[in-house]
């Protein structure tokens, strides 16, 4: 298997992936599997996604170089504006792709789990788009810290389930999809929103956000020196990362200290996969803590743990107060502000200044930060 092709066996990538799941949801599984190879070996699906990305949701997002904060970190900093996209960040790539697999599976209601709410806007637009019901599960905790996503997925016709479990985000939101789920395999399609979850999930959530990194590779001139993406999950490192994994560029994905699954994680499994993840000596899932809603995950996905295990991606963290001063800089330097998830890769170059100087460094900037301003305002 080369690197990020498709993985051995049954969604193996090295050690990690598979598919844990109870034995209710693995004819589930493989109809999702079986679906999605016939689905993306169809030049009219594949066709009808394009279209759909680039007439509705607005691609291809810009690469965008930011010259006043180059000028100032003493390199040249290009950004991937997925920003830009509808509904202001990356996740729309993939739900679009899900959605119309889920439609052409006879499903006729959408389940998502979502933390920033981004996930959740995206899965209640392509819903609203394709005349499907929504369910959307969020932790309490976050739909209080996120809550202009929650009236923009409740005004597309979502249902937004608060899930007062554990910590009341990602993770706890992600257990309630999953049984919701196993209770309606029949009528429901879980819309799963990063690179994580029961194989065929890692796989195909990457393959659908693959369009960013291959963009990229053709909007810049040359291969910059390093790739950098915000991982909480990873879906966006993952797609930008697809574009550049056979060149020589660095890849560097950032995690947030509060959870860093990567670098704090052991192997352990969650949420259907083998993955890194934060445990106690018992193995019981430990609580990850972050200001970005999104990066409040305790695990990461699969694909990532192999590939930093491998080396080819090195993975980093940058703490919340990082990431506020990052957030403002680049609002007050070139007029964008960038989701709190974002500004974690932006932090870490921040930091990372003094020794990249003179480099070309592209970083993708997953999502629009109007979301966050009651956070760091």
């Amino acid at each position: 298997m080369t690197v990020m092709s498709e993985p051995a066996g049954l969604g193996r990538f090295g050690d990690y992936g598979g598919r844990f799941v109870p034995e209710s949801l693995v004819p589930a599984c493989e109809q999702v599997e079986a679906a999605f190879r016939a689905a993306w070996a169809d030049p009219g699906f594949r066709a009808e996604l394009h279209e759909l990305l680039t007439l509705y949701a607005g691609r291809p997002t810009p690469v965008t170089p930011v010259r006043r904060l180059s000028a100032e970190l003493g390199l040249t900093l290009l950004l991937k504006r997925e920003d830009l996209a509808h509904t202001g960040s990356h996740k729309i790539n993939n739900v679009l792709g899900q959605a119309l697999l889920a439609r052409r599976m006879g499903k006729r209601r959408l389940l998502a789990e979502t933390g920033a709410g981004q996930h959740g806007v995206a899965a209640a637009t392509a819903s609203a788009l394709l005349g499907l019901e929504c369910v959307v599960y969020m932790g309490e905790r976050d739909i209080e810290r996120q809550a202009p996503n929650v009236r923009r997925m409740r005004m597309l016709g979502a249902t937004v389930v608060p899930v007062a479990s554990g910590s009341r985000t990602l993770k706890d939101a992600t257990n309630e999809a999953m049984r919701g789920w196993v209770a309606d395999t029949a009528d429901a399609y879980y819309c799963i929103g990063s690179v994580m979850g029961p194989h065929p999930y890692p796989w195909m959530v990457r393959e659908f956000q693959r369009v960013i990194g291959d963009e990229a590779r053709a909007q810049v001139d040359a291969v910059p020196d390093l790739v950098v993406a915000c991982v909480g999950g990873g879906s966006n490192a993952a797609g930008t990362f697809a574009g550049f994994v056979d060149t020589t560029a660095r890849l560097v994905g950032v995690e947030a200290a509060g959870g860093a699954a990567m670098t704090n994680g052991t192997p352990g499994v969650l949420h259907g996969f083998r993955s890194m993840v934060l445990q106690d000596a018992h193995g019981q899932i430990a609580e990850a803590e972050s200001i970005a809603a999104g990066l409040d995950y305790p695990g990461i996905g699969p694909e990532h743990a192999h590939l930093g295990t491998i080396g080819r991606v090195d993975y980093a963290t940058v703490g919340d107060a990082e990431v506020v001063e990052a957030v403002h800089r680049l609002a007050r330097t070139e007029g964008i502000i960038p989701a709190l998830e974002s500004a974690h890769a932006l932090a870490w170059i921040i930091r990372s200044a003094g020794e990249l100087a003179g480099q070309t460094v592209l970083m993708t900037l997953s999502g629009r930060g109007d979301k966050d301003l009651e956070i760091f305002e």
